[in-house]
């Protein structure tokens, strides 16, 4: 067996992974020693730093995955003694800039809302669960999977909060507004009986994947365009109108249950950007310049 097939039967015998992980491994080293035109475990270092240009055109998380393939292949030959050195350190770096996240406009958020609402004044259950779930994803900032999967036991019945599982098993307490309490009560009182989740389904309680289409077909609706409505658009906005309302990122990251600060930050970028645009668009100064 060749290094590469060697390296992908140490990742399935020794870390058990996956048959689509290995296949992408395999993939993308083959291809980087087509790209150097030679056995790729005798690259060396300056061959390595060639990658890049053959890479250039490609999203920096497909640069970072094929790097990662990379730097592991190399680390178990040096590990086997099959080499002495580890030349990675010349591979290129791809930019780690993390995308701003998509978020709605304050108008956008209440036309969501009142379509919602017009729609439950009929006590239809589909119509209420929708209206309780777009109450919990913009005024709770809860995940997709955190809200699909809740449990009957986590409403709160005196106090204003709900018990959360999110990421990783951890437990959080977050707070449910009197408008999201209202719509939670509306919707026990036309929930189907006999399941142990809050949100139902059949089988089990309700999936991300239906959520997704539920909340596209609310934006048809409303005049939205629908590509621009998901739970994480309304997590993140809910997100961005706390610190746009004068919220401490410390008490939004205990909101958004991030394990750290550096993941709750990238909202200051989006609110920053609103700063810019508002200075440009209202200062005296940027006022002058149309009159001029």
């Amino acid at each position: 067996m060749s290094d590469i097939e060697d390296f992908l039967a140490m990742l399935a015998a020794e870390r058990g992974a996956a048959r689509n992980t290995l296949l992408a491994y395999g993939r993308d080293l083959h291809q980087a020693e087509e790209l150097l035109g030679g056995d790729l475990a005798n690259a060396t270092p300056a061959q390595l730093a060639k990658l890049g240009q053959g890479w250039s055109s490609l999203a920096p998380s497909t640069m970072a995955r094929k790097i990662s393939a990379l730097r592991q292949f190399f680390g178990f030959l040096v590990d086997e003694g099959e080499r002495e050195d580890d030349p990675t350190h010349a591979l290129p770096r791809p930019s780690t800039r993390r995308p701003l996240p998509k978020i709605l406009g304050h108008a956008q958020v209440e036309a969501l809302f009142q379509e919602a609402e017009a729609e439950a004044q009929s006590d239809r259950p589909e119509a209420v669960r929708m209206l309780a779930m777009l109450e919990l994803l913009y005024g709770s900032g809860l995940r997709a999977t955190e809200l699909v999967s809740l449990p009957l036991s986590a409403v709160p019945r005196d106090e204003p909060f709900l018990t959360v599982t999110g990421k990783g098993g951890q437990a959080r307490l977050v707070p449910v507004s009197k408008r999201a309490k209202q719509a939670l009560s509306r919707w026990l009182a036309v929930r189907p009986t006999g399941s142990q989740w809050l949100f139902p389904s059949r089988t089990k309680h309700l999936s991300r994947v239906r959520l997704f289409q539920m909340l596209k077909e609310l934006a048809v609706r409303a005049d939205l365009p629908p590509e621009k409505l998901s739970p994480h658009v309304l997590r993140h906005a809910f997100a961005t109108h706390l610190l746009e309302g004068g919220a401490d990122l410390r008490a939004l990251q205990t909101l958004l249950g991030h394990a750290d600060i550096a993941t709750t930050q990238i909202y200051t970028h989006v609110d920053a950007a609103r700063l810019v645009k508002l200075v440009n668009e209202r200062h005296p100064l940027a006022q002058s310049r149309r009159s001029d």
